[in-house]
């Protein structure tokens, strides 16, 4: 080796010790003092590049490592350094690329397969990301990070006792580890087990006081045991550190709302907007609340939130809690009305499939439909359709013009305003004599209209008007009691409609 390749490399030696102390500022020194001599010196190049993403700066992150790689392709940590500044930008599919990139260079790198599903995970391709970690601790079975990812995205599935696990296994690696506490938290909160959340949100900010994500979820449980005033406190101390985050500044309204305070919930939901929170489902929990009109229906993001939430435990939440009777109610309606077993059925927004009990004994065929994943998995294990799809059910009817001999629409309309479109979409998706069975909750008055449940109540008047003006047949209406709301009844209508032969 010359004297000057010998300098070069004590510079290089030098600089990597100090990034290693965590020295950062005095390793880029040290970096660029060997890229003025050598400019495309690989290892150089790269860890200034990681240097600069340590720092918060990834653009140049990104530039530093691409040199980096025109130089020596071959190199998999550079591709995995490179996703990993690519991911801080945003820019999650080149991410992906570049972790790809790095495992066909090297398959048995355990960091780019977790990395991997880190970005497949932010691409919203979950079982790819659950895939993925799962081969990173394939060759690293004792690594905390890739269980704690796996339980993301396995909660994100709606997988909560799987995510459960995976959490134990990241804290049995690590168990000073306020990230997988909080995941853990949000597992045990999904399963409806609002105190242990609270103990593990607690948990997890013991460790890290400051932890936004731990504030927030502590409050939400609260929120759930009917503690708002401390909720409250929690949501305020979330947005003591995160002054624009949407969601906490969102969560802030409803512990106010719990507390009666509505103007200062108003006031907290339009903060919520003006910092970027969804403004469809702002408007519509301002409608509810009487400020604005309401819209035409609920938002389809507001609708699959919701259920997504409620999929693990649906069925025992609404029998158990609402006093629920809708299926029951439909099913004596469709038992007096409707004749033959040999339907062509749709059941739309079948949620976890509480119809297709007494559906799929007179169907020769029988599809749902629901804007919720984790409802339709709940569905998919009865084993009771044979077709359920992801899908908005307006788009789903047109596109299935002539398909059905029964449509049935359990506790759905609740979440539309007017009706007209949906009408017109059923009434094309029906062959001739197909029938059209729902139930509604009870409004007086108006056409429709938002109550401060976040559900819409139509009108009989309204709704014997819809289906003649859609060619329908009226065979039965009647009003009943459909569930229970803190400790109410709430009275709805149930329908049969038929199209004519």
């Amino acid at each position: 080796m010359g004297q000057e390749q010998a300098r070069i490399a004590a510079l290089l030696k030098e600089a990597v010790a100090l990034h290693q102390a965590g020295k950062l500022d005095r390793a880029e020194a040290r970096y660029r003092q060997v890229l003025a001599d050598a400019p495309r010196q690989f290892d150089a190049l790269h860890l200034l590049g990681v240097v600069k993403r340590q720092q918060g700066q990834a653009q140049q992150a990104v530039t530093l490592i691409a040199q980096a790689l025109a130089v020596d392709p071959g190199q998999a940590s550079a591709h995995c350094n490179l996703g990993a500044a690519l991911q801080d930008l945003g820019r999650g599919s080149e991410a992906l690329a570049s972790y790809d990139a790095a495992l066909a260079r090297n398959p048995g790198y355990a960091l780019a397969w977790s990395n991997r599903g880190n970005a497949l995970r932010r691409l919203d391709r979950l079982p790819e990301a659950v895939d993925s970690y799962e081969r990173a601790l394939a060759l690293r079975p004792a690594y905390p990070e890739a269980w704690c990812n796996r339980a993301i995205a396995l909660l994100e599935l709606g997988q909560a006792q799987a995510a459960l696990a995976s959490c134990e296994r990241a804290l049995a690696g690590r168990p000073v580890y306020p990230e997988a506490l909080c995941v853990r938290a949000n597992a045990l909160f999904q399963l409806r087990d609002f105190e242990a959340a609270l103990r593990g949100y607690e948990d997890a900010l013991r460790h890290d006081p400051k932890a936004p994500e731990a504030q927030s979820g502590r409050g939400l449980a609260l929120l759930k045991l009917g503690r708002a005033q401390e909720a409250l406190a929690c949501f305020d101390a979330a947005l003591a550190l995160r002054p624009d985050h949407p969601a906490s500044n969102r969560q802030r309204a409803e512990a106010l709302l719990a507390l009666g305070r509505r103007d200062q919930a108003i006031a907290a939901f339009e903060r919520a907007r003006a910092v970027g929170d969804d403004g469809a489902q702002i408007d519509f929990a301002l409608a509810a609340l009487g400020v604005g009109a309401a819209p035409a229906r609920a938002p389809d993001a507001y609708v699959k939130a919701l259920f997504d939430q409620y999929a693990g435990h649906f069925d025992r939440h609404l029998t158990g809690v609402l006093g629920y009777r809708t299926p029951d109610l439909i099913a004596q309606a469709l038992a007096r009305q409707v004749a033959g077993s040999d339907l062509a059925s749709v059941d739309l927004g079948c949620g976890t499939g509480l119809c297709g009990a007494f559906l799929r004994p007179r169907s020769r065929s029988l599809r749902g439909v629901d804007l919720s994943p984790r409802m339709l998995a709940q569905a998919r294990a009865t084993g009771l359709y044979d077709e359920l799809a992801c899908a908005d059910i307006g788009s789903f009817l047109d596109a299935h013009a002539g398909a059905f001999d029964l449509a049935v629409a359990a506790d759905v309309l609740v979440y539309f305003g007017a009706l007209e479109t949906l009408f017109a979409q059923v009434r094309a998706a029906l062959r001739q004599g197909g029938w059209f069975c729902f139930s509604t909750e009870a409004g007086e008055g108006a056409d429709h209209a938002l109550l401060p449940s976040n559900r819409y109540a139509h009108s009989l008047a309204y709704l014997r008007r819809l289906a003649r003006e859609h060619g329908f047949d009226m065979l039965e209406a009647r009003q009943a009691v459909v569930r229970s709301e803190h400790g109410a009844d709430v009275s709805g209508h149930l329908l049969v409609l038929r199209a004519p032969s």
